[in-house]
């Protein structure tokens, strides 16, 4: 913590004065905290293979907890990927996908069966705190404004220093954008005066969506980053108020970040299938030099991150909650790194999909501390998870499972599924819409061709019609866990090409 220098840091373990409390947690429901990072690989930890990032209070909460080592993202980017959060579905079924695009927003209706909405039916105390990407009802984002108790968001990307625009967080001492979060999140949680200015000095705009958390009532929190999301770096260190660790740390060890094997990579995709000249400019591989100082920028950002998880722990004992509390940490997307020669997201291979999820509760046994399940599991039986794991129903509506029978090691009536449908239906920025099918053994993924659908919000289409792709892409995950080789055009291997053509067809069909 040391290096943390700036004196309202919101890490400082020793500037909240709340006293150890007991609560008696026979008979009452769990608090549940859900951490959703933002453009976070699943590599990113020291448990995961970071060379650079030493991630001590992420990694031991996977210790004390369950680690998943196939989780994925179906619709791996910001918007799209949140949407399935707030729903519990593949974006094939909710249509939601970025506003911009689709023109689509959750409604009254679906928000209400929303895991946060859901705990709030059972007398929860609710926070959606940090980044929001989806629209939901209308441009104010009504219903969430309204209805959950402690709303105090941005859309869109937060910058590293709060943007401007966002007048909510013009009440934070810090405005750097981990602490800050860290501090409204101690402002929802404590019970105590020192956090008085926070409501007082509130904009007016959010006054009334930020109600202080009701000591009687267990409490349900989202948290949600923009990091280490490359659009939320490139001020980073930059003032002189920024704590240390946002200037120096890991500058000696600039030397040891890992490219990929044999950078620059060709790009993997033919020109007609993907438009490098369209990416995002902060997503743009090609020059070393920036590439590596990005990836020490997102080093220290998943550090900082890493102190939040410590620091909320830290606070939940001071509270006498820490042996109450459910926490869940996840991305809601990888990155391509200079993979495959490419940048950014979308693209369906494993840097995009594959995320670090991990689930702790206090009520784990010694069996389970600890464990690791390998079963494919996705983005949507996150959301499952929370409201099984505080008692309540999951609605019919969500297509996601509830991860608590793989937790327990039970039987269920059917068996866990075998592959998992992915997909990217955003075609902005340069990126095809692609379907694709992984199990354990193949990845198959299906390009098509943007000349028809540029811009445009086509979930129904592949559905609807017998649209040929102009790419496929089959890759042997096991001899080949980077994806290296094509396999679409091998003649051995046409039997398995065939069967996850139909494989992705039939799945398509029944998530639609």
């Amino acid at each position: 913590m040391s290096l943390l220098t700036v004196n309202t840091s919101a890490f400082a373990l020793s500037s909240q004065p709340d006293g150890l409390q007991t609560v008696d947690t026979v008979n009452k429901q769990p608090n549940i905290i859900f951490i959703f990072t933002d453009d976070q690989r699943f590599n990113s930890l020291t448990m995961t293979g970071d060379p650079l990032s030493p991630t001590e209070h992420i990694d031991q909460l996977a210790k004390e907890g369950v680690f998943f080592d196939n989780a994925f993202i179906t619709s791996p980017i910001c918007g799209p990927s949140r949407a399935n959060m707030f729903t519990g579905q593949w974006e094939r079924k909710n249509k939601i996908g970025f506003h911009t695009r689709s023109h689509n927003v959750i409604t009254k209706e679906v928000f209400d069966n929303s895991w946060l909405m859901q705990l709030k039916k059972q007398g929860y105390s609710t926070a959606f705190i940090g980044k929001h990407h989806t629209k939901i009802a209308d441009k104010n984002d009504t219903p969430l404004r309204e209805n959950i108790d402690f709303a105090y968001f941005g859309n869109g990307h937060l910058g590293f220093h709060f943007k401007p625009k966002f007048k909510a967080f013009s009440n934070l001492k810090n405005k750097t954008q981990v602490e800050g979060l860290m501090e409204a999140t101690k402002a929802y949680l404590s019970q105590n005066k020192d956090f008085d200015y926070f409501y007082e000095n509130a904009h007016p705009s959010i006054k009334n969506s930020i109600q202080p958390r009701d000591p009687k009532k267990p409490f349900a929190a989202w948290i949600n980053f923009n990091l280490p999301h490359a659009s939320s770096i490139g001020t980073m260190g930059s003032l002189e108020s920024d704590p240390l660790i946002y200037k120096t740390l890991f500058q000696d060890k600039i030397d040891e970040i890992e490219l990929p094997a044999g950078y620059p990579v060709p790009i993997s995709l033919p020109k007609e299938v993907y438009g490098t000249r369209d990416l995002m400019k902060y997503y743009v591989t090609s020059n070393k030099k920036k590439l590596l100082n990005d990836k020490l920028k997102m080093a220290r950002a998943v550090y900082a991150m890493d102190l939040f998880v410590g620091e909320l722990r830290q606070q939940l004992k001071r509270m006498g909650e820490d042996q109450n509390t459910i926490i869940v940490f996840a991305s809601d997307n990888g990155l391509l790194l200079g993979e495959h020669g490419l940048g950014g997201k979308t693209i369906l291979y494993d840097e995009s999909v594959h995320v670090p999820l991990i689930i702790y509760s206090p009520f784990f046994d010694a069996n389970t501390q600890g464990k690791h399940i390998d079963e494919l599991v996705v983005g949507q039986d996150i959301v499952a998870t929370l409201l099984d794991m505080a008692g309540a129903n999951v609605p019919s509506s969500y297509q996601g499972e509830s991860l608590v029978p793989l937790i327990e090691g039970t039987k269920t009536e059917s068996p866990w599924r075998q592959d998992i449908f992915l997909e990217n239906l955003f075609t902005d920025q340069g990126y095809p819409r692609q379907e694709g099918v992984r199990d354990k053994k193949f990845k198959y993924i299906r390009s098509f061709s943007k000349k028809q659908d540029r811009m445009k919000y086509l979930p129904a289409r592949s559905f609807t019609t017998n649209e040929e792709p102009i790419y496929e892409e089959l890759f042997d995950i096991v001899s080949d866990p980077n994806e290296l080789t094509n396999l679409a055009n091998d003649p051995k291997y046409a039997k398995e090409l065939e069967y996850y053509r139909d494989r992705a067809q039939t799945l398509v069909k029944e998530l639609y």
